[in-house]
């Protein structure tokens, strides 16, 4: 089974590949995205981190809070789309 995270609060110049190495070192990751703008391309500043199940906890964990390029970064479980 797989959970999403939210990740909030990232550096303008964050990529998937970035949001993906820093999640790896606490468990395996899926997939991972950074939201652009639609007209500009631009990083939204978040993004979203899907793992397994029994990693989320200890990712969120360790991460929420931490440092990522000079920011510090908001983790928790995503929420659906209402």
């Amino acid at each position: 089974m797989a959970r999403t995270l939210y990740v909030g609060n990232l550096p303008w110049t964050t990529k998937a590949d970035d949001l993906k190495e820093a999640f790896e070192a606490y468990g395996e990751v899926i997939s991972s995205r950074v939201i652009t703008d639609r007209e500009t391309g631009r990083s939204r500043g978040f993004g979203f981190v899907e793992v397994n199940d029994e990693d989320a906890d200890k990712m969120i964990e360790a991460l929420n809070g931490a440092e990522l390029e000079g920011r510090v970064i908001t983790v928790n479980e995503a929420k659906a789309r209402e």
